[in-house]
Formats: structure tokens, C-alpha cells, sequence
């Protein structure tokens, strides 16, 4: 059992909360067993899972409360496993294009999002928050393990490509019927939008119509909405 905080293995974890830590050890953590299982059933093998004693799990057990305090999600961890984070592959097609989602939650709640809905591999731009981070793996349900983003500039990715923009877009049905059906969907940051560069590289633009007082919707429900009628226009032969 693991008795001290001076050991090599929880300091691994501590240190992999950081960013450049995961980029420079190729590794990422996840906190509980459903990530757990999650990985193994996409056939992942994990580096290391410590646990708690008593947990039922197969693993090097850590004292309670240094596993709590190795812990970047709170207290109450009952396992931490760490993965190689996977080599970049071939860009996915249909995919999702994201550029400047700075936030966690919302680039993991895409990547479970796109998996779920569309089959859709999700590629990061500049400026969008680490998907491999404890907040983006843990809203990605594991999805990460499934079909695993990969970084590069939007022209990596497959055309025809679909921007969602705030105004002046046509309607979703319309504009990805136009492009045959099944385009990468390009989405912004909720306050800064896609950059003129990126709506540039894109074939299309398209409006979600507000009927509410808000004036915009959170990043992952507009990449919701975007995907389902992708998956559903699909599915009719739209653009065939």
C-alpha cells in the first residue's frame, strides 16, 4: 500500500493535472471506474490504476486520504488510472471542427456528444481547452478512449465544411442539405464566435434561430442541435 505523498507514482498524477505535463509524458488521468471500464472496453491499457482499500478493484491501493489529495475532480476518489494519450491518426470524417472552446466541460461534452450522435471524430484549433484534462475526459463520459480528438487547423479537415455562426446564416436543414449532407460542423467559442479565417475555409453558414430572449446558446447545445439534424438528414438520404 501506498503510505506517503512523496511517492512516485501519486506524484506522476499531481503533476499530470498540468497540461504540459501531459503533453511532454504523452499520459493523461481518469478518476472513477466507469472511466476505468470505459477504457478497457475500448481495448486501452491502462499505465497505472491505484485505489482506495477495499475498492474491488485490481490495483496498487493508496491510503484514502492521499488518494484524495492526488485527486483533481475532489474527495471521494475510489480509483485513478493513468493512459498513454493516442497517437494523432488520420483526421475522422464526419467530423466536428472546434476553435477556441476554451472551456473543459464543453469540449468533452462535444467529443460524447459527436460520438453519440453522429459517429463524428472531433478536431481541435487553436485556443480550445485540452481534452485529455480530468474536466474534459470526465464530460466526455470516456468517449475520449472511443474515438479520440486530435488537434489541427480546419483545413485538415474533411470538406464540406459548415460554420455555425450567430446571424445571418441560412437555416440548418437548408444549408447542410446544400452541402450533400453530412459536412464537418465548425463551431466557435459562445462569445467570440468562429474567426473570419476559419468562416472562410468553411462551404456554408448557418443560423440556429433564437425564440427566447438569449441571446446565444452554449457551445455544446448549438453543436448538439447542429449534429442531430446532420445525423437525422443523413439517415433520410438527404444530399444523396
Amino acid at each position: 500500500m501506498i503510505t506517503s505523498s512523496d511517492n512516485e507514482r501519486l506524484k506522476r498524477v499531481r503533476k499530470l493535472r498540468d497540461r504540459k505535463w501531459r503533453v511532454r509524458e504523452g499520459l493523461f488521468v481518469t478518476e472513477g471506474e466507469d472511466l476505468l471500464t470505459a477504457g478497457i472496453d475500448a481495448g486501452r491499457s491502462p499505465v497505472d490504476v491505484l485505489v482506495a482499500p477495499g475498492a474491488g478493484i485490481s490495483g496498487i491501493e493508496v491510503e484514502p486520504d492521499l488518494l484524495d489529495a492526488a485527486s483533481a475532480l475532489g474527495s471521494g476518489t475510489r480509483v485513478i488510472a493513468v493512459w498513454e494519450i493516442p497517437g494523432a491518426g488520420p483526421v475522422p470524417g464526419p467530423s466536428v471542427y472546434l476553435e477556441g472552446v476554451g472551456d473543459p466541460g464543453n469540449v468533452g461534452t462535444i467529443v460524447r456528444t459527436a460520438t453519440a450522435l453522429a459517429g463524428a471524430g472531433v478536431v481541435l484549433g487553436s485556443g480550445c481547452a485540452d481534452a485529455y484534462s480530468p474536466k474534459a475526459v470526465r464530460a466526455s463520459m470516456g468517449t475520449v478512449f472511443a474515438m479520440p480528438p486530435i488537434s489541427g487547423p480546419v483545413g485538415s479537415t474533411p470538406a464540406p465544411r459548415l460554420a455555425l455562426v450567430a446571424h445571418g446564416g441560412a437555416g440548418l436543414d437548408e444549408a447542410i442539405a446544400s452541402l450533400g449532407g453530412q459536412p464537418t460542423l465548425c463551431l466557435g467559442a459562445e462569445r467570440t464566435g468562429l474567426p473570419v479565417e476559419v468562416i472562410a475555409a468553411c462551404d456554408a453558414e448557418a443560423t440556429i434561430p433564437l425564440r427566447g430572449p438569449a441571446e446565444s446558446l452554449n457551445v455544446a447545445a448549438a453543436a448538439a442541435i447542429g449534429l442531430q439534424r446532420i445525423s437525422s438528414l443523413a439517415a433520410t438520404g438527404v444530399g444523396d
